[in-house]
């Protein structure tokens, strides 16, 4: 009798013992079947552009930060609304995100409907960082190398000239517009699907000028392909010091510049999202990735989720008011 109860309690203890193993090896297993799986980091930009650079040159360190493979896709488009999408629409399981742009934040003042809602749609991860953005031209078309001899030629014969954007109603036309606004002009605007192909056809002389970030376009800086008129930033760019200003060239109220963002779908677990934002954190501080950064000109900040959804906040509020000061109507 004793040895039967000795047995049945041995039994039991083993059995408890058991499940509490089984227990313990369940978020085991879930971090291992979510490591098993890529990431996708869906771009809602073309391939060549200012933010597809910055991430692109932090892929290793961000396959180590995640523990598994990150996929990095890159869906242009409608500037950027096919992209952010894509990423509203994904399973909130942290196995789908995004990096976003200013665009994504002007959204609302450009458009009379959007299929996401910037704000309730997506869930903060962090601002990575900022980026210089660059007044560049056509150099056979406009070798004008400042800022007063560029106006001048435009307004000696506006309708000769046009420039290029990533899109209607993006950053990148905003940060035109407000340019030549200051200057009291008007050119024809090119709208493209993406930074990449307007960033070609200024080349080729298809279009005559334009702003992009200066990741995107430093090589072609390099080869005398484009030359840059000016940055954007209140400062120059370590990267780039030998390019001044606009401000400093006679435009003191000029000051534009890209920023990029991680976000995930609407939803996401706290967990998921902490663990996100150390990743991103992880990779933007890797030695190689800061170099390569440095290199680029961009300043690496990693705000924390809740001050990244307060950003998104105050940078609607200032587009906005650029909208309207440039009198763009919703399209």
């Amino acid at each position: 009798m004793k040895t039967n109860e000795a047995s049945h309690q041995r039994r039991a203890l083993l059995g408890a013992m058991g499940a509490g193993m089984i227990g313990a090896a369940l978020p085991w297993r879930a971090g291992q079947a979510q490591a098993s799986r890529p990431l996708r980091l869906i771009l809602p930009i073309s391939v060549g552009s200012g933010v597809d650079t910055i991430v692109r040159s932090a892929g290793p360190a961000l396959n180590q930060a995640f523990g598994q493979t990150v996929v990095v896709e890159n869906q242009p488009g409608a500037g950027g609304i096919l992209g952010t999408s894509a990423i509203a629409r994904a399973t909130a399981d942290g196995n789908t995100l995004g990096v976003v742009s200013n665009n994504h934040v002007i959204f609302p003042s450009v458009l009379k409907s959007l299929p996401f809602d910037p704000i309730k749609d997506i869930t903060p991860i962090t601002l990575i960082g900022t980026t210089p953005l660059l007044l560049v031209v056509n150099p056979t078309k406009l070798p004008q190398g400042n800022v007063h001899d560029l106006v001048a030629a435009l307004g000696a014969n506006p309708d000769a000239y046009n420039y290029g954007s990533s899109g209607n109603g993006t950053i990148l036309h905003l940060a035109c517009e407000l340019f030549l606004q200051q200057n009291g002009l008007k050119i024809r605007h090119i709208p493209y699907k993406g930074t990449g192909p307007m960033v070609s056809d200024i080349i080729g002389g298809q279009v005559d000028f334009g702003v992009t970030s200066l990741p995107s376009i430093l090589p072609h800086l390099k080869s005398g392909a484009l030359k840059a008129i000016g940055t954007g930033s209140k400062e120059r760019s370590a990267a780039a010091p030998e390019i001044p200003t606009l401000r400093e060239q006679g435009m003191p109220d000029y000051e534009v510049e890209g920023w990029f963002a991680a976000i995930g779908p609407a939803r996401l677990e706290a967990g998921q999202v902490q663990r996100a934002y150390e990743a991103f954190a992880k990779a933007y501080r890797d030695p190689v990735t800061r170099k390569a950064m440095d290199q680029q000109g961009n300043l690496i900040t990693l705000r924390n989720p809740s001050d990244t959804a307060a950003y998104f906040q105050n940078e609607m509020r200032k587009y906005a008011q650029v909208v309207r000061a440039a009198r763009i109507e919703p399209q």
